[in-house]
């Protein structure tokens, strides 16, 4: 969500007392973030955040195109009647925003927390790791342009009816969806360069 913005250093003794942990998960959690070039380090100069790159959104387009609708068609086809059950209410929860919501980041974190509750109910925890270190990426080129976009709420609400066929078992629609959602957030990026 960019609260560390690009290029920034990131100090893991003000994370761990921030976040109420040590140092030692921490530290471990940062060298995730930099496997998944989220930060960069640099011997006898520090970590910091990496930069965001708009050149990076078709590299990460072309595999959230590619994936995301392969794990909504999974989810489809094996989620359990509990997942099914918090997928509905997700939904239900979603299609109440208003076009009158104008808090962006907010909603941002909704979009963020659909994801990711598609790609768990995928049940491939592979596929999941993949796709939420993309959606991170993505995420924070969303970020950058947060103040600009339009019909946020719009944008989020789209995945009601994706969500839905998920529930339904309807993988070919849940694939279709997906798909139609992740070329609409690269062309919404693209519309404001």
């Amino acid at each position: 969500m960019l609260d560390i913005r690009p290029n920034e250093p990131v100090n893991d003794e003000g994370l761990a007392r921030a976040l109420g942990f040590g140092r030692t998960p921490v530290r471990e959690a940062l060298k995730r973030l930099e496997r998944d070039r989220l930060i960069v380090s640099f011997s006898r100069r520090g970590t910091f955040a990496t930069t965001v790159d708009i050149t990076d959104l078709a590299h990460i387009s072309e595999i959230r195109t590619q994936l995301e609708p392969i794990a909504a068609a999974r989810a489809a086809r094996t989620a359990s009647a509990p997942t099914r059950q918090r997928l509905a209410e997700l939904a239900d929860e979603i299609t109440q925003i208003s076009d009158d919501d104008d808090d962006n980041r907010a909603l941002l974190k909704t979009d963020v927390r659909v994801h990711r509750e598609i790609y768990r109910a995928s049940g491939n925890p592979y596929l999941e790791d993949v796709l939420i270190t993309q959606d991170a990426h993505a995420t924070r080129i969303w970020c950058l342009f947060l103040d600009r976009l339009p019909h946020v709420a719009e944008h989020v609400r789209e995945h009601a009816p994706l969500l839905r066929a998920i529930v339904d078992g309807d993988a070919d629609r849940a694939a279709e969806l997906t798909l139609a959602h992740v070329i609409g957030f690269e062309k919404s990026i693209r519309e404001l360069l």
